[in-house]
């Protein structure tokens, strides 16, 4: 599981610059910390099968991937995987592109909504075997607020169910590469997925986000959408890490948060260790643990923003890699 993340736009930006001389731009999502270990599963029958093709690629991530159960060591004892090399490089930042463009190395670790994947056209390869625990986007909402209007999950709840991984990938790109104001961005999303328009909202919410910069996108998107359906919104972003913004989300300061179901049940609940790999589990763990807080969890989106495995397009049709587990089938 992740650390909160405390990347802004301006270190984004200067992310990009950094890797310009790569083949295909770059950009960085902030750097984390993993934390307790997955259950171990027994390596995959393929791997046995004579030399895997992850046995012919180098990996490249954090230098301290080697030791962390959601990196090299996840890899090594949940899929069975052994790779040529590890090449020590960064957090899922622009040493990782530069290297995954360059061809210094073949696989790489980057966040599964950084806009990198986009703006390169690498393939993010699906966790088969759930190495990663669920850190699955989810609307935290004061359940005071809720009560009083219905309207408010109705909405959220239509947002996240069109919340894919590309919808959240091409949505940062367009604000961290492209450079499109979040405004706008926001409302050409909302226009592109129809997010239903129903009105009869009123009162006034108060939408927050912590200083990352996809939480104040998401934050952007459910205020227009809020807005469209009627309600008064005032908007409080960038207001700082975890710390600063539950503790204002509990007081009635803000009513509404971007989350992410793994990591805020482990900062709610102290680290108890209740966050699996299972989206669902996970997401009924956060409803519990938020009810004394007077806070309800929605649903939960498909998108989410954790560690992630991807190689190049040219990489991906060479040895057909869909998912981690291919890396485990016999080289050509």
């Amino acid at each position: 599981m992740r650390t909160f993340r405390t990347a802004t736009l301006g270190a984004t930006t200067l992310a990009l610059l950094l890797g310009a001389c790569t083949s295909g731009g770059s950009s960085a999502s902030p750097s984390v910390a993993a934390s307790e270990p997955a259950a171990s599963e027994a390596p995959s029958v393929e791997a046995t099968a004579g030399p895997s093709i992850a046995s012919t690629l180098v990996l490249g991530g954090p230098p301290e991937c080697p030791e962390r159960p959601f990196c090299l060591l996840g890899l090594q004892e949940k899929y069975g995987l052994e790779f040529k090399e590890f090449t020590p490089l960064d957090a899922g930042g622009p040493l990782t592109v530069q290297a995954l463009t360059g061809g210094q190395i073949q696989v790489g670790l980057l966040f599964t909504s950084d806009p990198a994947i986009a703006v390169n056209g690498f393939v993010l390869l699906e966790d088969d075997k759930q190495l990663q625990l669920a850190d699955n986007l989810i609307p935290v909402v004061r359940k005071e607020v809720l009560d009083a209007n219905p309207l408010i999950a109705d909405t959220l709840n239509a947002i996240v169910a069109k919340l894919s991984q590309d919808e959240l990938t091409e949505l940062n790109k367009a604000v961290t590469v492209d450079l499109t104001p979040t405004t706008d961005a926001a409302k050409a999303w909302l226009t592109k997925v129809a997010i239903p328009t129903v009105g009869g909202g009123n009162g006034s919410v108060t939408v927050g986000s912590t200083n990352f910069y996809e939480q104040e996108i998401l934050g952007e998107i459910f205020a227009q959408a809020l807005e469209a359906n009627g309600f008064t919104v005032e908007r409080k972003f960038q207001l700082g890490n975890r710390e600063i913004v539950f503790p204002a989300l509990e007081s009635g300061q803000i009513d509404i948060l971007a989350e992410y179901a793994a990591t805020a049940l482990e900062h709610v609940n102290g680290g108890a260790g209740q966050a699996t790999t299972d989206p669902a589990a996970t997401s009924a763990a956060f409803v519990a643990a938020l009810e004394p807080k007077g806070l309800v969890a929605l649903d939960y989106a498909e998108a989410t923003d954790q560690n992630g495995f991807v190689v190049t397009k040219a990489t991906a049709d060479q040895y057909g890699l869909v998912t981690i587990g291919d890396l485990a089938k016999p080289a050509p």
